[in-house]
């Protein structure tokens, strides 16, 4: 009777398995759905700044608010005052930006690999200067600087400029580069330096190839900073030869309040540096942000 009672227990257990099995599963996908339409609902928020800003200097309106969804009848007359007037901003700005970005890498990244290869003392107080110095409001690096600049001529200039954005970027870049020197095997240098390479010949040979990935990533986020930079700018500047496009921005909307036109066309033109920079540098910063792998 007990082997009865057990054949039957058995056959039950396997009839409600059986049955649990049979019950359909509900797919992933349909799981996913939610999500997915929220995230389609925030992208389309963040997106759609950008796109009125594009729709609007297409059209030739008196204002943001009056544009219609879609510019029917295009006109390029934005963009070809936008060209006109705010050129010499856009080359002022590439030559502030590419100048920081010469100036932080030649500082950073030697400094970087000394912090990550080098045990020296105070080096634990040194990084958390440069973690406290990225707390500290760009308005007020200007304004400190600004006495020092007007003593030694360095006020309305590109090396003033230049100077005062690396300042700002030179921290991150140490703290960023320096992260993935860290993961550089020690054993790749010292073999350099057993076959009769010195310390500076191991860095530029060994250890800047490996961190392409980091000190393109500085490098793209130094530029971004200093492009987009305007408190430093109207700090430090009062003249129209070496002013950025982020000032001309803000210059431009007071002098065209009823023509938005040539303004959202100068915007566009603004950001198109930093997104080319960005679609061309994703796979250097993704590495670069998550530290890397050696070879």
């Amino acid at each position: 009777m007990s082997v009865g009672l057990a054949s039957s227990t058995v056959t039950a257990t396997r009839a409600v398995t059986t049955a649990r099995t049979a019950r359909p599963r509900r797919p992933r996908s349909v799981k996913g759905i939610p999500f997915t339409i929220l995230g389609i609902v925030f992208l389309a928020i963040m997106v759609f700044p950008v796109y009125w800003m594009v729709n609007t200097s297409l059209q030739a309106t008196s204002g943001a608010a009056t544009a219609t969804w879609f510019p029917f009848s295009p006109t390029f007359a934005g963009y070809q005052a936008a060209f006109a007037q705010q050129g010499q901003n856009f080359v002022s700005s590439m030559i502030i930006g590419l100048g920081t970005v010469v100036l932080t890498l030649a500082v950073a990244t030697p400094a970087a690999y000394g912090l990550a290869r080098f045990r020296m003392r105070g080096t634990r107080p040194l990084l958390l200067v440069l973690l406290i110095t990225q707390m500290i409001p760009a308005i007020v690096i200007a304004n400190a600087l600004y006495t020092l600049f007007n003593n030694i001529g360095l006020l309305n200039s590109y090396l003033g400029l230049i100077l005062a954005d690396s300042a700002v970027q030179v921290p991150f870049a140490i703290l960023l580069m320096r992260a993935f020197m860290e993961s550089i095997p020690p054993s790749l240098v010292e073999a350099a330096l057993v076959d009769g390479a010195n310390d500076f010949r191991a860095f530029v040979s060994i250890v800047l190839p490996i961190s392409r990935n980091a000190i393109v990533t500085a490098a793209l986020f130094t530029f971004l900073g200093a492009w987009g930079d305007f408190l430093i700018a109207l700090t430090l500047t009062s003249t129209p030869a070496v002013r950025p496009i982020t000032l001309g921005i803000y210059n431009y909307i007071g002098a065209n309040v009823t023509d938005w036109g040539p303004v959202m066309a100068t915007s566009v033109l603004a950001s198109l540096p930093a997104a080319v920079l960005l679609i061309v540098a994703q796979r250097y910063i993704s590495a670069g942000a998550l530290g890397g792998a050696v070879k």
